[in-house]
């Protein structure tokens, strides 16, 4: 929230320099973004009077000024305004100066001709409004050369990061009156304009809907007159960032960003009968403000007539009854709504405002009568007019939170040291009544507030965060313990493994569109949010291949040819209990070329299913999973693994059912439902399958066991096997290993042959096998005796010895 020094201290009587002001709002927690002072950006244009103005030699549109600037000579300015003419006082900018609309340096030049040294300038130019038909005229008093920027008494600007939990300080007077409760200053009283109400709302109002809108008040001002607001009014909402647009308009935002309290001005000749808080129709239409058009459901809350909606309650007032240069009766509403149905309809049709900003996170409810006072006396004050009495319809919240409070808890849980009288001033300044037995009554605006640590850290935090000592936790004598669990371990290594392997961490969210996510598993098992960040974040992912897919579409759009990315997360299911349902889970995604073309291979060779599956081994072994040992098998589990190709995809498996990952190329209807570009291989590995090591007994030794090498040489043997095209070579090498554990150290598949010599629907696996002695070495029969052992474990996947 942006706001000016000068609108601070509309409410807040301090002397404290910008500097201490800044320091005292990080000190109580309202953290300061930026300082932004406009008298920098006005450096270099100075109060300056027109001595004479003469026609331009060599342009019609032209005119060449003689100006005086206060210091030595006067300046020739080649000058192009209408309203250009000798005696008037006005904005000079001199050689040096930066034009803040455009960044332009000025400097002394010629114009067709005529020298001109810099230039007489306009309200937009230097960013003060948008009227650009001439250069900006000052009253006759304005001091010759004085700095335009004093004069016009710039003032910085403070930019502050509201947290959700304080809408309180969604208006400037609430930061003042923070600042009060540090010792900054002392907080002006509210000033309300004085009117005369006289006569009945001649318009009903009234809320249908209590749930929603549990309070519409209102109130009808006559014979008001539209038009541009005055300077003090259009410099505080430019200093919030806000545009100037007329002075009805520009009330209720100055309402809005002052005080906390959005409200409504309605153009009366526009409303049909009565005006109506009730919830929407479905299919109900209304333009906006935006000039867009949105169409509602019942759940929505909204503002109408007899004929039609008018305001999307507490987001958007609608186009067709705002108020213009020609309104001269308007109705005024202030209501109370509903936060979290405000926040609903916003996310809903993905619409956000000022007004939404501070309703969802819960406006004060004891401001709704004093906020339209207010508003109708600055109206009637600057635009005329009579106002009517005030209607009533419902009420808003008014039950206050007391809570039970020891003084002690401030040291216990806040860390510092606070007088009890020093409490008590606290949290009176803020507007909490502090019984003698201290049972604290807090503000209806203070939604936040739920129970004693909440008091603690208003009491800590105007005290002075700053003022917390850092303390070192205690921590146990001797060696340190290891802190990290299992399960991190496991994490870290995986990470290790997997950058040595080539492969870049991915950080991706948690949360997906609903549509993504439910491509990669049953709609009824998403874990949707009730409150999601926005709608393409609306439920956990089921899976970590959606995160990594678009993370490479994002990078091939912006121009790489290759993406290696895995992440380490969890995936989220609704469980049969009800409850989220979390796993740990590896995910790779490999997209665009494995090997860039070139002179030596041509073209640019693709990653196919074969790197997934070497990916996925690797990564298991890296996790202590017995890669040797697991068994490929078809890619479908339960209805899942249909977002892989199903002729080039597989899963790793230990035993029939328990599946430790899944690994291939992606298929092309899912390729197509991200819209990326293929081919693309993925794995992912379920780290809550993998078995756990058991815990052994004894010491635990941090040291690994010394590499000892064998004492004698090993041996290799090469067998021919046929077997049915249908048997997979792991398969044949699974049985080979097993079939003497002892000796067999290793088994390899060095060949496949199909066709001639070859008998049909078989195939020629050619497997090399490491033996190795141990005591002594082999002889013939024992030779024998292992090949014979090796040929009869293959036979059992329908292996004979090719002969």
């Amino acid at each position: 929230m942006k706001f000016s020094v000068t609108w601070l201290k509309d409410h807040l009587e301090t002397d404290a320099t910008l500097s201490e002001i800044t320091d005292c709002l990080n000190a109580i927690g309202l953290e300061v973004e930026g300082v932004e002072d406009p008298a920098q950006r006005l450096a270099g244009f100075t109060v300056a009077k027109v001595l004479t103005a003469e026609k331009h030699p060599d342009a019609d549109k032209l005119q060449v000024l003689s100006v005086d600037t206060g210091a030595g000579d006067p300046l020739q300015v080649v000058c192009g305004a209408p309203n250009a003419r000798a005696g008037m006082m006005g904005v000079l900018g001199q050689p040096g100066a930066v034009v803040p609309s455009n960044g332009m340096e000025l400097r002394k030049s010629a114009i067709r001709g005529v020298e001109s040294n810099g230039m007489m300038c306009s309200v937009r130019e230097l960013e003060l409004g948008e009227d650009h038909d001439g250069i900006i005229e000052l009253p006759d008093d304005a001091p010759v050369g004085h700095s335009f920027a004093d004069y016009h008494g710039s003032s910085p600007i403070i930019d502050v990061a509201i947290t959700p939990n304080r809408p309180d300080c969604m208006g400037v007077y609430g930061i003042a009156r923070d600042l009060a409760a540090a010792g900054l200053g002392r907080l002006k009283p509210i000033a309300f304009p004085k009117f005369d109400a006289s006569g009945e709302c001649p318009v009903e109002i009234r809320t249908d809907d209590a749930e929603g809108c549990p309070a519409f008040y209102g109130r009808v001002i006559k014979g008001v007159k539209n038009g541009p607001s005055p300077d003090w009014l259009q410099q505080r909402l430019q200093s919030a960032g806000q545009r100037p647009i007329s002075l009805l308009v520009d009330l209720t935002n100055y309402l809005m960003l002052a005080y906390g309290r959005p409200a409504h001005a309605y153009d009366l000749s526009k409303l049909s009968g009565a005006a109506i808080a009730r919830r929407a129709k479905t299919g109900e239409q209304v333009l906006a403000l935006n000039e867009k058009t949105y169409t509602l459901d019942d759940s929505m809350v909204v503002i109408a007539d007899d004929k039609e909606v008018h305001d999307i309650a507490g987001i958007m007032g609608g186009e067709n009854s705002g108020v213009s240069d020609d309104t001269t009766d308007l109705l005024l509403e202030i209501a109370y709504f509903d936060p979290p149905r405000i926040g609903v309809t916003g996310r809903k049709l993905g619409l956000a405002s000022d007004a939404r900003t501070r309703f969802e996170r819960g406006v004060d409810p004891e401001f709704l009568d004093d906020g339209l006072d207010l508003l109708t006396g600055l109206i009637v004050e600057l635009a005329g007019g009579t106002a009517s009495g005030k209607v009533h319809a419902g009420a808003a919240p008014g039950d206050a939170k007391v809570v039970a409070f020891d003084t002690a808890l401030t040291a216990k849980l806040g860390g510092v040291e606070v007088a009890g009288d020093e409490q008590r001033r606290i949290l009176e300044s803020l507007d909490f009544a502090v019984s003698d037995d201290w049972q604290v009554t807090c503000p209806l605006r203070r939604h936040d507030i739920e129970g004693p640590a909440d008091l603690v850290e208003e009491i800590v935090r105007i005290h002075g965060l700053d003022k917390v000592e850092s303390v070192a936790l205690p921590r146990a004598e001797g060696v340190a313990r290891p802190t990290a669990t299992a399960e991190q371990i496991l994490e870290r290594k995986l990470r290790r493994a997997a950058a040595a392997s080539g492969l870049n961490e991915a950080i991706t969210w948690s949360f997906l569109p609903e549509a993504e996510a439910a491509h990669f598993t049953a709609t009824d098992d998403l874990w949707k949010l009730a409150n999601p960040i926005s709608e393409d974040m609306k439920v956990m992912r089921p899976s970590l291949i959606p995160g990594l897919l678009m993370a490479a579409k994002r990078a091939a759009t912006r121009g790489s040819t290759s993406s290696r990315l895995f992440e380490i997360g969890r995936r989220y299911f609704r469980g049969s209990d009800g409850m989220s349902d979390e796993r740990a889970t590896v995910g790779v995604v490999l997209s665009g070329e494995k090997v860039a073309r070139g002179w030596a291979n041509g073209k640019a060779a693709m990653f196919d299913a074969y790197d997934a599956k070497a990916s996925a081994l690797e990564l298991l072994a890296a996790a202590g999973a017995p890669a040797d040992k697991l068994m490929v098998m078809e890619p479908v589990v339960d209805g899942e693994g249909t977002q892989f190709h199903p002729g080039q995809s597989a899963t790793l498996r230990l035993g029939p059912k328990k599946v430790l990952a899944r690994f291939g190329m992606i298929h092309p209807a899912t390729l197509k439902a991200f819209d990326v570009d293929g081919p693309i291989a993925a794995v992912e590995i379920f780290l809550d399958a993998i078995p756990q090591k058991k815990a052994g007994k004894g010491p635990v030794s941090f040291a690994r066991p010394s590499f000892t090498p064998p004492a004698l040489q090993s041996v290799t043997r090469d067998f021919a096997f046929l077997i049915p095209t249908s048997t997979s070579a792991a398969d044949l090498i699974r049985a080979v290993r097993s079939a003497d554990k002892a000796n067999i150290t290793d088994a390899r598949v060095f060949d496949v042959f199909e066709g001639q010599g070859v008998p049909e629907g078989k195939k020629s696996v050619a497997v090399e096998v490491t033996l190795q002695p141990q005591e002594k070495s082999y002889k013939d029969a024992d030779l024998k005796a292992i090949s014979d052992a090796i040929v009869a474990s293959a036979a059992k996947q329908g292996a004979e010895l090719r002969g």
